[in-house]
């Protein structure tokens, strides 16, 4: 490529656009409303757009894989926001100590997947 690249946004479906936007402003995310279906959401340099559109096949095939600083920290203020008391479809796996490093996983209310990861030093 002869261009310098400077981000890439996946697009996350949902079966309910208000919970699911309600979802990442919980965990952090800040919104930007794009159209009344649309939504970009940030953390850092980090995005994704959230649209009002469901197709199981593809959510339920749909994963994100985020990098942190610090996976155990990071589980710690997961769990402190208690989500699957606010949202009944959420799920949060334990912590899973891997040869590679550490993960967990979140499944978000439409199903799907983000993996939670950190490396292990080289």
């Amino acid at each position: 490529m002869l261009s310098k690249s400077l981000s890439i946004r996946p697009f996350l479906g949902t079966v309910n656009y208000n919970e699911s936007r309600f979802f990442y402003q919980k965990i952090g995310f800040g919104e930007v409303i794009i159209t009344p279906n649309l939504s970009l959401f940030t953390k850092g340099d980090l995005a994704f757009y959230l649209q009002d559109y469901y197709v199981k096949e593809w959510i339920e095939n749909t994963m994100l894989f985020l990098e942190v600083e610090d996976v155990e920290s990071f589980k710690t203020e997961i769990d402190q926001l208690e989500l699957r008391e606010q949202f009944t479809s959420v799920k949060i796996s334990d912590l899973q100590h891997q040869d590679w490093g550490n993960q967990f996983y979140i499944h978000d209310p439409a199903g799907n997947l983000w993996i939670v990861a950190t490396f292990k030093p080289a």
